[in-house]
């Protein structure tokens, strides 16, 4: 019976991820302006008028071993990716404290912002709102998701990354549902 229960619940929840539609190759990329974690002010159109182009990505926070992973990946190949005259971005819904632990753990020196209020995520179409059942589960694990974000809801993005190229256009999109697949600096080299 407990099978069937999580069977029921990861496709439910995999059904709620199915239904968001990500931006597309194409798109506008919506602006947004706020501090990153050094308080410098990261304006995306300001970003644009300096460099060819921004990786933007979505990550869930400092709790999750995949989020750093990747975030260690993007910044042990830093070089590659600014040489070509990109400038990296991370997003998070957690606190400015989760971002410093990430900062630690994956010695990222890339412009990481807080998205405190999700608007970035809902712009981008990434955000989606855990099911109680599993917000229940990770906390049962030691892990209270509203409170790592500083929030009373449990909101999370898809961990999607963008390539946005300085006309402001989308050139590139990775997004998908399993929070344990991420570009590799290697797939975004080749569409910068």
């Amino acid at each position: 019976m407990k099978k069937i229960l999580l069977i029921a619940l990861v496709l439910f929840t995999t059904t709620k991820l199915f239904a968001q539609e990500p931006l597309k190759i194409g798109d506008k990329a919506p602006l947004f302006s706020l501090k990153d974690n050094n308080g410098k002010l990261i304006d995306l159109k300001s970003v644009l008028k300096g460099h060819k182009s921004v990786v933007l990505f979505f990550y869930r926070g400092q709790w999750c071993p995949f989020c750093n992973k990747h975030i260690k990946n993007l910044q042990d190949s830093l070089q590659v990716l600014t040489a070509k005259g990109a400038y990296v971005i991370g997003i998070s819904p957690e606190t400015a404290a989760g971002i410093d632990k990430t900062i630690a753990k994956t010695k990222a020196s890339f412009s990481i912002i807080s998205d405190r209020n999700y608007n970035i995520m809902k712009a981008y179409k990434v955000s989606y709102v855990m099911e109680p059942g599993l917000a229940e589960r990770y906390k049962k694990g030691g892990l209270d998701v509203a409170m790592a974000n500083g929030q009373t809801d449990y909101v999370l993005p898809v961990p999607a990354t963008y390539i946005i190229d300085k006309a402001g256009k989308i050139k590139f999109v990775f997004f998908d549902k399993d929070y344990k697949k991420r570009p590799s600096v290697s797939v975004l080299d080749a569409n910068l």
